[in-house]
């Protein structure tokens, strides 16, 4: 999961910048979302536990430093599209 080059893009829209995913960083997201599943960090009952966003926000640091991306602000939301998409 390391070398990825591309950064995000940003735009404006009326509530101010909107982060732009681009497709390495989402395949990172899920790849991760995986292993937080495989090492028991999610169950049937109570799904990813509450420490899981900032936990993914450091694992994803680690191989994509440069896009910084926070747990509140910008997993919560790309997990909630890629659900509904």
């Amino acid at each position: 999961m390391s070398g990825f080059s591309q950064s995000s893009v940003s735009s404006q829209n009326s509530r101010g910048t909107k982060r732009k995913w681009v497709p390495e960083e989402d395949v990172a997201l899920v790849s991760y979302m995986v292993n937080l599943h495989n090492v028991g960090t999610f169950n049937a009952d109570t799904r990813f536990n509450a420490s899981y966003l900032n936990e993914l926000e450091r694992m994803l640091e680690k191989v994509l430093p440069h896009a910084m991306l926070k747990a509140k602000l910008n997993l919560e939301s790309r997990i909630r599209t890629l659900k509904r998409d």
